[in-house]
Order: structure tokens, then C-alpha cells, then sequence
């Protein structure tokens, strides 16, 4: 049997015993720690002196950083299918990704029975099995909205929810070793996983065989299941060369439960083995393996991309329209996609490389993802590429008595405000948890402290930014300053940033209110809210959302902090805005800043479709003449949804032109969300004379002209040549683009 030329992978295999020591947790540890691949734990659920290894798999996982964990095998039997893919998902969602699924059909059934399993023939257990792959597969599958649903002989799901998605895709190995099992293995499942003492000479080449005409018969190359072995430690290194070179066995799994053996199997064995099979497979010319894509995966690959000339660093965590992990980036917050591609990048030169391979894909889009918020959803597109920088999402304090704060792009805002609490800091970062730190950090950042301590680009003090020529700069008011009044405001235009130094603010207890109000008097009711919002005390920030008539009546919901903890200064500083109109519920309580991000927070998966309409603008006053405009047009229903957040403040502190965002005179940024069946278009046109410029993240519009309102003119003309100094064959293209010729 030839090298298939699976990367090679080690493990152990650790009885699950009930042990007041831990003791299958201790030797998981140890596993890590000796640079082992894998953790397994045996699983028999009628077995009363054994843990469950569900359990003790999630206990191992929290206890571990990096190694890989599966059940091997788990009883499916005893574990309804549905139920089993949903604790998977959630286990690899809580450990990075570090989820495998070893399944098998039963055996032991007088047991299993015992426990309330149903007794199967041979034949009937493994068209089980290849049913509850269908379901499992099916409940991960989230990127299909319709509900599952599966008519099985043995198993039935009846219109179940789909999801949650795995952090990574989940490998399903299968322990099998008769003809009909291996078959299945062929057709359905991502790897093989018997044990050596249970074969006789000889089986392992013609079980391979087996599994190879069935993949092939199914359309699948049969280098994309993965070959594991269960060992003994009486197997040499020899052995297991031999295994690897003509049996094609990529993954060795050690059985036993020492502590001595797992050392000497990771200290001796395994790197002499790594050695010997690299120096064979060279001179062999062997080629490498690592992760093979079905035919009907392939089918799905989108044209212009040069998928085989992914560089080896983005090769490993790349997704594509066919891979299970696909539909995390199918929908962000309000905006549906399909990239051709996505660049999962783990590291900062990482980033690098996928600059580089997008600037060889001129002709189609490019995204920026972080978190995937953004309402204009410019972080992905259809058929092109994305970079996914999620994985840097560090968050630390540098100087916590300065209140000096390094995060990634890949953070959200509520991670870093729980990262900030305990050092009695915070960074005013919009007003919804779950914003990435990228998109926001280089266009704005309206928060729930912007009139107190200004915009989130006003407490920016370096960036680190891959450029479009791939190289990484780093921006600061003493380097490369122009690209730093840049990067604040116009940020996406000018490159990919990977790391952020912010000032955060002392920051304690605040008061966070919840106003409705009756506002069927709508002009009125939006003019006394511009001028009481106006006056407030520059402690208070906050926004108002008024909707589309309901009933000849018009409600509006205002949401405000005001920072201090002191109950008589929290009401003398709300009470102006709440005598402008009938109130008719409130709600007001003291909590940390982190607490009111993590409340802002749904970490569900985002579900986002289509195209959004809504339009931005940036307004000085909300003038008699502008308050009836908008309440005209919220009454013919042309928004459903309308919002005014306060500026003004400390953002107006800041100099008009001490960063790319401009606009600094404005105390209102206006949204507006409608269709254009609805008539947002022709009404925004009416309302567009009282307001001079837009924020960007708010705009679902493009265009030169949309540019051309979101910059003041002379900004617009330095951005400009700054683009053709950095970016002067428009690489960043896709977020609002500022054209370098």
C-alpha cells in the first residue's frame, strides 16, 4: 500500500478510569506537555468505574491549550447522534477548535442493552452508524437554513434547528473493521481508527484496499480519510516506519496508562520516527497530504483564484465555499456573502502572506474580517477573497497606571472592556459588544462615552498596519505620521492593521438608562432632543431610535450612560431629557462599562442576508426644519428604523484636521434603515441639505460620490495622495474605495 502522505500526528489512548486523582486528566496534561498531537479516551457508558468520556473529555479540554481531544470511539449506540454533533460544535467552539470525532457502531451489546440501548444485528448497526453521520454532518451544516430533517430506520430527526457551527471542521474517524464497516468508512466518513492488537498479518493492507474502492466509488479521492492506528508500546520505532511508509498510517495513538510510557513513546519514538518517514518520503518524492478536498468540494471552488498557489503558511486554516466551516462567513451582522476564499490568519506575517496572494488576485474583492459587524458589511463579498484576522484578538495592558492598552484587530469590544475592568479602565467603543476592534479602530468609534472622552480614533496612539505592498509599518504621531492621521478615519483604504496601542480612561461605576417616551408630537419631540442632549452635561452620551408609526402613535427608545455612580447626580443630569416628551417605561441602574458591552452582546451566530439600505449623515444642530423632514418621512414609512447618537463634546475637541475623520463641529450622527421599495432614497435626498458629511459604517450606499460626502474636500485631497503613495494600485479597494488616480 502506497504513502498516502498524511502529515504525521501522535497520540495517546487513556483509559477513562474514575480515578480521585484525575488521573486520565493528569496524563492529558502530560500528553500536552510532552508535544503529543492527540488525547483519546476509551468510552464504555455502561462501564460504572469509568468517568463518562464526554465529560471527562470537556475536563481535559479545559485543562489543556493546544492538543487535539476525541472519544475513541464513542458508543453511538448510547449517544443520540443530534445531541452528540451539538456537544461537539460546542466543545470545539470552547477549546479553538481541538475537537475530533471518533465514532463507532456498538459491540457489547448485552450492555448496552442494560442501559436502555437498542440491540442491533451487525448489518443494522452500521446502517446506523452511516445514518447518524447524516444527522451529525446535518446539524453542523449551518449555513443551511432549513430545518433538518432526517427519515431514518434508526434515527429521525423531525425539523431540528440547525447548528451551532464548529470552530473548525471536525473530523469524523471511524473504528471498523469488517467489509460493510469499511465501506462506510470509504463513502462517509474522514477517517479510519482500529487497533493494531485486533488485526491479524496482512489486514491492514486489504482493509485499505477496501476503503479505497469505496471512496473512489463515491467520488472521493481516498487520500481524504486520514489513516489511525492504535499501538502498543511494544511497538518500535521500526514498526511504526514501516506502518506509515507502506501501510499509509499517518496518525499513531499509544495505548496505555503510564506516565513512563507516554514519555519514552514522545522523547524516543516519535522523533526518531518524524525523522525516518521525512527523510524517506524526500526521497521518495512523496507529496504532502495534509488536507484533501472531495470532488463534490472542489465543484464549489469559485473562478480567479489560484486555490493551488495558496501560500504552505494560509494553506492549513484556508476555508472555501465547500468546506464545513464555510458558513461563519456566509452572513455578517445585517449582510449575506459567498467569498471564493478565506484567508484564516493566525500570525501577523500570516497577514502578510495573504496581502501578498490577494495582490495577485487584483480582479476580485477583497474583505477585511474581524468580527463581520459592520452594518455596510464591506467585510465580505461574493466570490472573492477574504482575510479573516479574528485569530489576533489579544487584548493587554501594557501600562495599566498610564492606562497604555495593546489589542488586536481580531478582539471585540466586549472582550476588551472584560479585559479592562479589573485595571478600573475602558475605551469608548461604540455601543454593541460584539464589534470587531478592526472595522471600528480605523473609521470612528461612536460609543456610550463620546462626548466625555471623544471617539475611539481619539484615544489611538500607534497602529501596525500590513501595507498593500506587504511590508508591515508601524504609525504613530513620530512614525509615518501621515499614514497615521490616515489609518484614523480611512483606515481600511490604507491596509490590513494587526495590532493597536489605545490611552484607555479611568472609568467606574455609570449609569446606564433605558427611556421610552411617547413621541407622536415627532418634530417636536426630535427637536427637544437635540437641544436637551445639546445642554446635557458632557457625561451623558447616548441615542434614540424612533420607528415607523404604530396605531396614529410614534414611540421612541433612548438608551444613555451617564458616568457617575452618585444617584442624585445620575437624576439631575437625565431629568432634562426625560421631561421632553411622556414617558411611558424607564429603566435606570448602576453597572461597569464592561457589563453594559457584555449586555450589548448576542453571541449567537450572525444571520445576516441580502443587502442592507441605510444611509449615514453628520449633523451640527437637529434643527425645527430637519425634525420635521425626519418625522415626515418616518411617518410615510420609508425607515423602520431611525436613529440619532450623540456626538459633539469631546469629539469636537479634537481639531477638524487632526485625522482622517472630519467632521468634528457635528453633535448628531443620523441613520436611517429602509428599502428602496420603501422611498428611503427620495426622502434622504430631502434631509441631505441639513447634514454635511457621513460615517462610513453606517452607509450601505457606494460610490465616488458617497466618498466625496464622507470627507471633507481637503481631506479627501490628502487621502487621496496618501492613497497613491501606499496603495497606488488600489488594492483596498472594497470599503469605500478612494481612488488613487
Amino acid at each position: 500500500m502506497p504513502d498516502y502522505g498524511h502529515p504525521l500526528r501522535f497520540g495517546s489512548f487513556i483509559t477513562p478510569v474514575n480515578s480521585p486523582a484525575s488521573a486520565p486528566v493528569r496524563l492529558a496534561v502530560l500528553s500536552e506537555e510532552l508535544g503529543l498531537d492527540l488525547v483519546t479516551f476509551q468510552d464504555h457508558p455502561y462501564q460504572a468505574s469509568f468517568l463518562d468520556t464526554w465529560t471527562l473529555l470537556s475536563w481535559a479540554g479545559a485543562h489543556t491549550e493546544r492538543v487535539q481531544l476525541s472519544g475513541n470511539v464513542l458508543n453511538l449506540p448510547l449517544r443520540q447522534p443530534a445531541v452528540l454533533a451539538r456537544s461537539a460544535a460546542s466543545l470545539d467552539l470552547l477549546s479553538g477548535g481541538r475537537v475530533s470525532l471518533g465514532i463507532g457502531a456498538g459491540g457489547f451489546w448485552d450492555a448496552i442493552e442494560a442501559m436502555g440501548g437498542r440491540r442491533l444485528a451487525p448489518g443494522q448497526a452500521v446502517d446506523a452508524l452511516g445514518e447518524a453521520i447524516d444527522v451529525i454532518r446535518g446539524i453542523w451544516d449551518a449555513a443551511d437554513r432549513r430545518a433538518l430533517r432526517v427519515e431514518g430506520d434508526y434515527y429521525r430527526v423531525a425539523g431540528a434547528k440547525r447548528g451551532p457551527a464548529p470552530a473548525h471542521e471536525i473530523p469524523i474517524w471511524v473504528g471498523a473493521y469488517k467489509s460493510r464497516m469499511l465501506r462506510l468508512v470509504g463513502r462517509k466518513a474522514d477517517g479510519w481508527l482500529p487497533s493494531l492488537p485486533y488485526l491479524q498479518p496482512g489486514d491492514l493492507r486489504h482493509d485499505n484496499q477496501v476503503i479505497d474502492e469505496a471512496a473512489t466509488a463515491a467520488g472521493r479521492d481516498p487520500r481524504e480519510i486520514t489513516r489511525l492506528l492504535n499501538v502498543t508500546p511494544r511497538e518500535s520505532a521500526d514498526d511504526l516506519v514501516s506502518l506509515a511508509l507502506e501501510e499509509g498510517i499517518g496518525t499513531f495513538i499509544v495505548m496505555g496508562d503510564d506516565a513512563d510510557v507516554l514519555r519514552r513513546f514522545a522523547t524516543e519514538t516519535v522523533p526518531e520516527v518524524r525523522e525516518r518517514v521525512a527523510a524517506a518520503r524526500a526521497a521518495g518524492g512523496v507529496a504532502p497530504a495534509d488536507r484533501i478536498r472531495s470532488s463534490a468540494s472542489l465543484a464549489k471552488r469559485r473562478p480567479g483564484i489560484d486555490y493551488d498557489g495558496l501560500p504552505e503558511s494560509l494553506a492549513p486554516r484556508a476555508v472555501e465555499p465547500g468546506d464545513a466551516g464555510y458558513a461563519r462567513y456566509t452572513s455578517g451582522y445585517l449582510r449575506g456573502g459567498a467569498p471564493g476564499l478565506v484567508l484564516r490568519a493566525a500570525t501577523v506575517d500570516e497577514v502578510r502572506d495573504a496581502v501578498g496572494y490577494a495582490a495577485r488576485h487584483r480582479d476580485v474583492p477583497l474583505g477585511i474580517f474581524s468580527a463581520g459587524h459592520g452594518l455596510s458589511g464591506r467585510s465580505l463579498n461574493n466570490g472573492g477573497l477574504v482575510i479573516d484576522v479574528g485569530a489576533l484578538n489579544a487584548v493587554s495592558v501594557v501600562d495599566a497606571g498610564a492606562g497604555l492598552v495593546r489589542v488586536g484587530p481580531g478582539a471585540r469590544w466586549a472582550d476588551v472592556a472584560a479585559a479592562l475592568a479589573p485595571h478600573g479602565l475602558a475605551i469608548t467603543s461604540g455601543d454593541y459588544g460584539g464589534v470587531g476592534v478592526g472595522g471600528l479602530a480605523t473609521a470612528g468609534g461612536v460609543g456610550w462615552f463620546a462626548r466625555e472622552h471623544g471617539l475611539t480614533i481619539d484615544h489611538l496612539r500607534a497602529v501596525d498596519v500590513v501595507l498593500a505592498d506587504g511590508t508591515l509599518a508601524h504609525a504613530s504621531q513620530s512614525a509615518n505620521p501621515d499614514l497615521f492621521w490616515a489609518m484614523r478615519g480611512a483606515g481600511a483604504n490604507f491596509g490590513v492593521a494587526v495590532s493597536f496601542d489605545f490611552a484607555a480612561a479611568r472609568v467606574g461605576q455609570v449609569a446606564f438608562a433605558q427611556l421610552a417616551f411617547d413621541a407622536t408630537d415627532t418634530a417636536g419631540f426630535l427637536a427637544r432632543w437635540g437641544k436637551a442632549i445639546e445642554e446635557a452635561d458632557r457625561s451623558v452620551s447616548g441615542e434614540v431610535i424612533l420607528g415607523v408609526p404604530q396605531g396614529g402613535r410614534q414611540y421612541a427608545q433612548a438608551m444613555l450612560v451617564v458616568d457617575s455612580a452618585d444617584p442624585d447626580t445620575i437624576i439631575e443630569r437625565l431629568q432634562p431629557i426625560a421631561d421632553i416628551a411622556p414617558l411611558v417605561n424607564q429603566s435606570v441602574g448602576l453597572a461597569r462599562y464592561d457589563q453594559i458591552m457584555q449586555a450589548m452582546l448576542d453571541n449567537g451566530p450572525q444571520q445576516g442576508q441580502g443587502e442592507p439600505h441605510a444611509h449615514s449623515g453628520l449633523i451640527r444642530h437637529i434643527t425645527p426644519t430637519f425634525a420635521a423632514d425626519a418625522a415626515a418621512m418616518l411617518e410615510s414609512g420609508a425607515s423602520y428604523f431611525f436613529q440619532l447618537r450623540a456626538v459633539g463634546g469631546a469629539v469636537s475637541d479634537v481639531p477638524a484636521d487632526a485625522t482622517a475623520y472630519g467632521w468634528r463641529d457635528a453633535n448628531f450622527s443620523v441613520v436611517a434603515f429602509g428599502t428602496r421599495r420603501s422611498g428611503l432614497d427620495p426622502w434622504w435626498e430631502r434631509l441631505l441639505p441639513h447634514m454635511e458629511g457621513l460615517y462610513l459604517s453606517f452607509e450601505s450606499a457606494t460610490g465616488p460620490e458617497v466618498v466625496a460626502r464622507a470627507f471633507p474636500p481637503r481631506h479627501l485631497a490628502r487621502l487621496t495622495e496618501l492613497k497613491r503613495r501606499y496603495d497606488p494600485t488600489g488594492l483596498f479597494r472594497d470599503n469605500f474605495f478612494i481612488d488613487p488616480a
